[in-house]
């Protein structure tokens, strides 16, 4: 399967036009909303500005669907899901080329991470899902025998954020199709382009009419309509905790299930007999991956006070040599992924400054200069912060940038207490040699992943969830079937 007919040139006269996908049809919107290209600033591609009607329709069409979706065999389901992640490793390059325009990030970047991810989701939970045991046990002395069934839930309604566009996307289709439900998604209006391709792909695979449905559209208009159309049964969210609130709000009135992957303040502990040659490569990734704009990025580093000199002055050294311009180039880091979003990281830095800190480099402190039409794209560098109270904003609030906040500590216990005095509880990464206190220090943590000597190694077979703030429930192969299914028991007297 083939999306070469799309015309992601740059040079291209005409913004590409995304039209919702309903069911099993691409249909126009009455209005639409312009997307920016954010390395140039300029509009490049055109989405539905949806309203209630059209995700009526799509709803309408996805509960349609399900009683034949549904009684699909686990086996019949995965066979397509399997057919969607070869069409995706198939249109790598076109995928990871508007990844990277839409978004921002770099085009090796979305090549090497987002789109073999996107393809993984769909592969993982196809496989998953034929091995899946269900529980049974036995009552001798009642002559009785209980085991469970799973059933999906019906219609699900998938929100998902503008940093990693089609691999969290998919991260919730996947999971959602192969437990026998159908969707509709809304996706970011910020980044909706790979959204639309996939539904292009999904179409030529066969998938049948009505089980994938695309809605695009802002969080106010098309995703406040989803959250509350009285036929969606289950919502999947990904994005800021403010909104995850609101949808947790919604939810409860009409008892739905949901599930909220929410905000993050994470915390690497650099502990003092830890490798520097092992931490500073992988703490510079850990904080500026993809523009910091991961929600499992590291904005807090608490280094222990005999290496923290040391170490600041090296992640200092190796982060002014990274270089960050058009994501076509050979870069690091692309721009952020719009102008309010540029704004609102500037406003942190500008915060620190207030709050009496140090700015080592980056922002304020570094040059950077870009020939037209970048001049006019939403870049920033880097930029390392030393010297705040962690009562700052900067140490307390997501700022969801390149910009991460050095601290010195002392003690072990302090640090855990530090570590653990935000509202977030998402993930933190620590950096030693004794596994022995490595171990001692993760379990003390109140997040819902640690790595230790790693970051961001993913097994989906894992659980995947935040604790505080930081959501409500956990996805992967197993885990998330608790979302897109109930359980029934069934208990049988067999004398």
């Amino acid at each position: 399967m083939s999306l070469s007919k799309i015309n992601l040139l740059s040079d291209n006269p005409n913004p590409l036009v995304v039209n919702n996908f309903i069911g099993g049809n691409f249909v126009k919107s009455s209005k639409y909303l312009d997307s920016y290209d954010p390395s140039t600033g300029e509009v490049w591609a055109q989405i539905p500005d949806s309203d209630s009607d059209e995700v009526d329709e799509a709803v309408r069409h996805a509960k349609n669907a399900f009683p034949m979706w549904s009684n699909k065999t686990a086996a019949e389901r995965a066979k397509f899901l399997i057919k969607m992640a070869e069409s995706i490793e198939e249109n790598i390059e076109i995928l990871a080329s508007a990844e990277s325009r839409d978004q921002g990030k770099p085009v090796a970047l979305a090549r090497r991470m987002d789109i073999p991810r996107a393809a993984l989701n769909f592969r993982a939970f196809a496989e998953s899902i034929c091995h899946h045991l269900n529980i049974s046990n036995g009552i001798p002395e009642m002559g009785c025998m209980n085991y469970t069934v799973r059933k999906p839930v019906g219609v699900a309604a998938l929100i998902s954020p503008w940093n990693l566009p089609l691999y969290l996307l998919t991260f919730k289709i996947a999971p959602a199709l192969a437990s026998g439900n159908c969707v509709v998604c809304k996706p970011s209006e910020v980044t909706s382009v790979t959204a639309w391709m996939l539904c292009k792909l999904a179409k030529d695979v066969g998938l049948p009419d009505g089980v994938l449905n695309m809605v695009f559209g802002t969080g106010i208009k098309a995703g406040e309509a989803l959250i509350n159309h009285k036929d969606v049964n289950v919502i999947s969210f990904t994005g800021s905790t403010n909104v995850g609130r609101h949808i947790g709000q919604v939810a409860a009135k009409s008892i739905k299930k949901v599930s909220l992957e929410l905000g993050g303040k994470n915390a690497g502990i650099i502990l003092d007999d830890a490798d520097l040659s092992k931490v500073i490569p992988a703490t510079i990734n850990s904080c500026f991956l993809n523009q910091g704009e991961i929600c499992l990025c590291t904005s807090r580093i608490f280094v222990q006070r005999p290496i923290f000199e040391e170490f600041v002055q090296r992640l200092v050294q190796e982060t002014k040599n990274l270089k960050v311009g058009p994501p076509t180039e050979d870069v690091f880091m692309g721009p952020l992924v719009s102008q309010a979003h540029l704004e609102k990281v500037k406003s942190y830095i500008d915060i620190a400054r207030k709050d009496g800190a140090t700015i080592l480099c980056g922002e304020t402190v570094d040059e950077l200069s870009l020939a037209a039409p970048h001049n006019q794209g939403y870049f920033i560098r880097p930029t390392i912060i030393t010297g705040l109270p962690d009562s700052s904003a900067c140490m307390q609030e997501e700022i969801f940038g390149p910009v991460v906040c050095v601290s010195p500590f002392d003690a072990e216990d302090e640090v855990i207490e530090r570590a653990n005095n935000v509202k977030y509880g998402l993930c933190s990464a620590v950096w030693g040699q004794s596994g022995e206190r490595l171990l001692r220090v993760a379990h003390k943590l109140h997040v819902g992943t640690v790595w230790i000597n790693c970051w961001l190694i993913r097994s989906l077979d894992m659980p995947f969830g935040g604790m505080k703030e930081s959501g409500v429930g956990r996805e992967g192969t197993s885990h998330s079937l608790d979302l897109y299914t109930e359980e029934t028991t069934i208990c049988y007297k067999f004398q």
